[in-house]
């Protein structure tokens, strides 16, 4: 059967289409502008581009939600429902949007041309990249969300080389590309498995077509979980699967870096999600061992993240590597949802993820690019680059401490309410272990983000030189930071919006 593509689809296409035109329209002018023309005007395009996308998305979300009012499914399928437009992609999309603008933004007049030449090519590369994040998060079928994973992974192989004269970079690229198709591999080849035992990519289809396979094949769905289940632990770093992480984040220029960390990250866990809640919940209403198996697994994953992000972190004296276990252990708490048991799921599955998710991006986002600017006035990364940096800049100095806060888990931020919503949802659904987890590296994380503060405040910094923030950099920095405390001021708000707009059977399961 073969499925044309309608003005309609078009227009719910709208986003992907606006970041598509950008990045061609971007590419000629870059290959036009004379090479003495800085090229942060490409980044200003880039930005541009950004937020129609992110016109274009909340335009979808009004329309759908004008439909969930009506008492109308609020999902639009296109291209045979391969590709889905629901409000679980749209508030994705969002958050991969917004993200990547406070990104571009922090990069402009940070990113030296010495260090990354191929600038130009920087900004371009970027709504590329974060095309393959959308179609990841708004996938009805395997092959269309393989196809925005590898348009990801391939154009972050590229922004993670950016820096040719970097062997440090050189080093993070290789390992980046052999760590991301060892991944690719082994997701591919478990979709495979769960071809041939439903005979569809289509996720509907398979969640149909499963409860009859369990008779016939279960040793082969355990290989095709299994073998996905691995192959996203190394995509979103999961201990034991994440010592490229340190060493990526490490060599990739930071912008890279955060983009790495909130991006890339957020997509592969939607991905995660929309592929687990329409296929593995068709045992929900007959419990089996496949299941609780396939759950048990993503818990222990979610545990091991959490406990070795966090005692990896304790030893790190570079704040790059440090910041990456961080992710480590934070891309557990996102896991953690997932992992509850689904006889026992709660309303605010979506809710608590999402909002930890934004929580995620904004104390990132903020702690990376406060990074970029202190490392290019002390020449280096490690954490003794920020000593006395409540006396050279007293302002970015706060701000990087309503961040830490916020990574920490303290009152009153956005990480400690992402955090404390799913802590009881482990209690909630009795994963008692988890809970317990979660708390205990949450403690322990105290004293892993004190070391930037006992640097910034307790000690000297005469010798250091004088940390210049860039107007771009000092925007993202504080929107980060006044964003985290807000978030952690009024969370309800924030939650009570997500589960207007999200609908669990219209928005996770497909049709």
């Amino acid at each position: 059967m073969t499925t044309t593509l309608t003005w309609s689809d078009s227009w719910y296409l709208a986003p992907e289409i606006a970041l598509a035109a950008c990045a061609i329209v971007l590419a000629a002018v870059d290959l036009l502008l004379p090479k003495r023309v800085n090229r942060d005007v490409i980044g200003w395009g880039t930005l541009a581009g950004l937020l129609v996308a992110g016109v274009l998305v909340c335009w979808h979300i009004h329309d759908l939600h004008a439909l969930r009012e009506a008492g109308k499914d609020a999902v639009h399928n296109v291209l045979g429902g391969s590709y889905r437009v629901d409000n679980f992609g749209n508030l994705l999309k969002l958050v991969f949007l917004g993200a990547t603008a406070l990104i571009v933004l922090a990069s402009l007049g940070t990113v030296r041309e010495q260090d990354v030449p191929i600038k130009g090519e920087f900004y371009y590369l970027i709504p590329a990249a974060v095309i393959g994040a959308m179609i990841m998060a708004s996938s009805g079928d395997l092959l269309t969300m393989y196809v925005g994973l590898e348009l990801l992974s391939i154009t972050t192989y590229v922004l993670v080389a950016a820096r040719k004269r970097s062997g440090r970079s050189a080093e993070a690229a290789f390992k980046y590309v052999v760590v991301g198709g060892v991944a690719s591999a082994f997701i591919l080849y478990g979709m495979s498995f769960l071809y041939g035992v439903t005979g569809s990519t289509h996720l509907s289809l398979i969640g149909q077509s499963l409860p009859g396979a369990l008779a016939d094949s279960r040793a082969l769905l355990y290989v095709a979980f299994f073998l996905m289940i691995a192959g996203f632990a190394l995509k979103l770093a999961l201990a034991p699967f994440h010592a490229w992480a340190p060493d990526v984040y490490q060599g990739a220029p930071t912008p890279v870096t955060a983009f790495l960390a909130v991006v890339a990250k957020g997509a592969a866990m939607a991905m995660v999600y929309r592929i687990f809640l329409n296929t593995a919940q068709f045992a929900v209403a007959d419990r089996t061992e496949v299941r609780d198996d396939l759950f048990l697994a993503l818990a222990v994953l979610a545990a091991a993240a959490m406990i070795v992000g966090i005692a990896g972190a304790l030893k790190q004296q570079n704040a790059k590597r440090l910041l990456a276990l961080s992710g480590v252990a934070n891309a557990g708490v996102l896991l953690v949802p997932l992992a509850l048991d689904l006889t026992n799921l709660h309303a605010g599955l979506f809710a608590e993820f999402a909002y930890y998710l934004t929580a995620y991006v904004l104390m990132n986002i903020g702690a990376l690019a406060v990074l970029t600017v202190v490392a290019r006035s002390s020449g280096h990364e490690q954490l003794s680059a920020f000593a006395g940096l409540y006396h050279r800049a007293p302002w970015t100095a706060g701000a990087m401490t309503a961040l830490l806060c916020s990574l920490a888990g303290l009152p009153v931020t956005a990480g400690f309410y992402g955090k404390l919503y799913i802590l009881f949802a482990t209690v909630q659904t009795r994963q008692y272990a988890l809970a317990a987890i979660l708390l205990g590296t949450t403690v322990v994380s105290y004293y892993v983000y004190f070391s930037f503060i006992r640097q910034m405040y307790m000690r000297g910094g005469e010798h250091e030189p004088a940390v210049r923030v860039t107007a771009p950099a000092g925007v993202v920095i504080w929107l980060c930071a006044a964003g985290s405390v807000a978030l952690g001021v009024l969370p309800k708000p924030v939650l009570d919006g997500v589960d207007r707009l999200f609908s669990l059977t219209s928005d996770f399961l497909a049709k």
